[in-house]
């Protein structure tokens, strides 16, 4: 259903087809009806008038666009990483206050997802930018989610770089301590616990920072020997 909102097949102010509609011509479930729903809604792409049906929202012109095609080096992400960290600290801390039930749900299920796609040798990292941005959601605050979403999967550094060779341990055991750290902000979160939760994401965003820090100062070191070795 997004792809045909996306491609102008529903248009802004179109009624979408009821549930028996959709399930007839997709040959699913109510359920997984419902579930498409509900992602539409959270994406911003339609709202529910109760009793009358669901709508096709009118999308807002883009923000300038941040560039996120030159986050190409090791530096770069390290940036990008600064910015998430401003922005998600607090994003964590709104949502433990405000949160819905159906937040909790939605998150919990992006980690099962995350798990279930490191068990398949997958890098999850469509599960992972579902997580960060269902906290963004989860504020209440439709700027912090217009400003995720138009950042876009970029922003998980293993788009950019094979962060799991950076990693002194196994790619599949680092991927499943990082689900561990979202499972911390997740449970702080749950317990509306606005402090707790923004720790558990300054440690879970800075711990990538670290690990890429270390990273970048041995390239340096490699660099600085190969230029030494050269000009003997």
């Amino acid at each position: 259903m997004s792809a045909k909102i996306q491609r102008g097949v529903y248009r802004p102010g179109d009624k979408l087809p009821t549930e028996p509609e959709v399930m007839a011509e997709q040959g699913v479930s109510r359920t997984v009806v419902r579930e498409a729903m509900s992602r539409l809604q959270a994406a911003g792409f339609v709202e529910t008038r109760h009793g009358v049906g669901t709508f096709v929202l009118a999308r807002e012109p883009a923000a300038p666009a941040v560039d996120l095609g030159t986050a190409t080096t090791i530096r770069d992400v390290l940036a990008m990483l600064e910015l998430r960290i401003s922005v998600e600290t607090e994003a964590a801390g709104l949502a433990a206050l405000r949160r819905s039930d159906e937040d909790l749900r939605l998150m919990r299920r992006a980690l099962d997802d995350f798990e279930a796609g490191v068990n398949k040798g997958e890098s999850s990292v469509d599960a992972d930018f579902a997580f960060h941005l269902q906290i963004a959601l989860a504020t209440g605050n439709r700027y912090f989610a217009d400003f995720y979403r138009h950042l876009g999967v970029t922003t998980i550094p293993r788009t950019r770089l094979d962060t799991a060779k950076l990693s002194p341990e196994p790619a599949q055991n680092y991927l499943l301590r990082t689900n561990r750290e979202h499972q911390y902000i997740l449970e702080a979160i749950a317990r509306k616990e606005p402090q707790s939760a923004i720790a558990g994401m300054r440690m879970h965003l800075t711990n990538s920072c670290e690990r890429l820090r270390r990273a970048a100062e041995l390239a340096d070191r490699q660099a600085g020997k190969k230029a030494k070795n050269k000009h003997r």
